[in-house]
């Protein structure tokens, strides 16, 4: 989703907590996330895999210059002759522990199995978030939460376009690209803001 998308999609929110909610969950996912240390690990449920939030959260590292944003999807049913990108399994959470953020998308209660390993991660000292839609354990083993739940008013995926855009701000720029994007996002809301009321 691009700048001036954003920017519409929080106008159409504002006045409704889940713009701020967003930023201060991008702020702890920003955060936790250390360069040159275990990585930002992405997994969703076996029925939801969050693929599109890797793609968007890829984008936002490449255009803040904070490549420890990028994450690392981890999938239920990674093949080994899938793409690199596409290829890692639910196994590498077994290798998550200190410096390492596991970010949990899970609009519906997980599998046991997963819920073992992110239990098993957080124990081995990684850092544990979770975007996810009101599941009492899910939210006991986050560090972090973000519940989106039925009849909130947004869905999952709209509050994971705010969150991704969110990360990727409010970060010292880069010398080049990060001001130009600051700028084009200043101007998009400055274009989509409403007209000043007039008393």
């Amino acid at each position: 989703m691009d700048a001036v998308r954003v920017a519409l999609l929080r106008e159409v929110l504002a006045g409704t907590e889940w713009p701020a909610a967003a930023r201060r969950f991008a702020g702890a996912l920003r955060a936790s996330v250390v360069p040159q240390r275990g990585g930002l690990l992405l997994v969703g449920t076996e029925a939801y895999e969050p693929w599109h939030l890797a793609a968007h959260l890829v984008d936002e590292a490449a255009w803040s210059g904070l490549p420890e944003l990028a994450p690392t999807l981890v999938r239920h049913r990674a093949r080994p002759g899938d793409p690199a990108h596409l290829a890692v399994g639910l196994g590498r959470l077994e290798a998550a522990g200190r410096g390492a953020t596991l970010l949990v998308v899970a609009p519906e209660r997980p599998e046991a199995g997963l819920l073992q390993r992110v239990h098993d991660a957080r124990r081995a000292g990684a850092t544990v978030l979770s975007l996810d839609g009101g599941d009492t354990e899910v939210r006991g083993l986050a560090h972090e939460t973000l519940t989106v739940a039925e009849g909130s008013g947004v869905d999952l995926d709209t509050v994971q376009h705010l969150v991704s855009a969110a990360a990727g701000e409010n970060v010292l720029p880069s010398p080049r690209g990060r001001r130009l994007r600051d700028r084009l996002t200043l101007l998009a809301d400055r274009l989509t803001a409403p007209p000043p009321t007039r008393w």
